[in-house]
């Protein structure tokens, strides 16, 4: 039976005080009240900025020996593409903090719309593991194209993890899947909202939406048979305004009797 651990996307926000964390608390003690509700998170700081390893350290002292953490590679790996052998080995060193402690889940790679299914993405792809050779790595591909047996296939052979979404019912967006490639179901809910998806006037207005009961319950079926097929797996609330990740994350606990 694989590790079942739910989470959110993040945990600081500020428009999460009186939401979730109670009003006036400190940003440095949001993530040791999170770790009272919650066994992982997913750190989304390190797409924005080159973690050093005393982020981590200071992370994990923060929280119990039983929490996870994820987070997303640079976007110098992702977006860019252009991060050099510095980068790349800085990175792994930060990150390998968390993975001596046996505290990480995996490290995300999301790419963006623009990542197009094509020979040199695919060449990209065996890059990255090459780098990440040693470490739990998942893709998340945005544009619907990579959904296909030669993508599959090619992340099996690689043991890199495909990260299941749930994103508005657009076109060429990836519809709801429960893929596993190697050992891991990976698996972001990202909200619904579609009339924001591509018109937003701030970022956060995309992931402003909550999720009701009836949408979670029809993921049940699919993470029960991914998650009887792993070693671990690993599911983030990404619709972060207002704590609405942290309401859904709790209603999907809850309906898979993890709390």
């Amino acid at each position: 039976m694989a590790d079942f651990l739910i989470g959110t996307s993040g945990y600081s926000y500020k428009d999460w005080e009186g939401e979730f964390y109670p009003e006036g608390t400190e940003s440095g003690n949001y993530l040791e009240f999170y770790s009272r509700y919650f066994r992982t998170v997913e750190i989304n700081s390190t797409y924005y900025k080159l973690p050093s390893p005393y982020l981590f350290f200071n992370l994990l002292k923060k929280t119990p020996d039983s929490f996870v953490f994820s987070c997303k590679a640079h976007s110098s790996m992702t977006h860019a593409r252009d991060a050099d052998e510095d980068t790349f080995n800085g990175f792994i060193k930060s990150v390998n903090i968390l993975k001596e402690a046996g505290r990480l889940g995996a490290v995300l790679f999301q790419f963006p719309y623009s990542f197009y299914f094509n020979n040199n993405n695919l060449g990209y792809i065996e890059k990255i593991k090459s780098k990440f050779s040693e470490t739990d790595i998942v893709c998340e591909f945005r544009n619907s194209l990579w959904l296909n047996n030669e993508v599959c296939s090619l992340l099996c052979k690689l043991d890199i993890g495909f990260c299941n979404v749930d994103e508005p019912r657009l076109p060429k967006l990836l519809p709801p899947t429960s893929i596993v490639t190697n050992g891991v179901f990976y698996l972001r809910f990202h909200g619904r909202n579609k009339e924001k998806w591509w018109n937003h006037a701030q970022p956060f207005e995309r992931y402003d939406y909550m999720y009701q009961q009836e949408e979670l319950e029809e993921w049940i079926p699919k993470i029960n048979d991914a998650s009887s097929k792993v070693k671990k797996a690993l599911v983030y609330f990404n619709n972060h305004y207002k704590a609405k990740a942290v309401k859904s994350a709790d209603m999907l606990m809850n309906l898979l009797n993890l709390k």
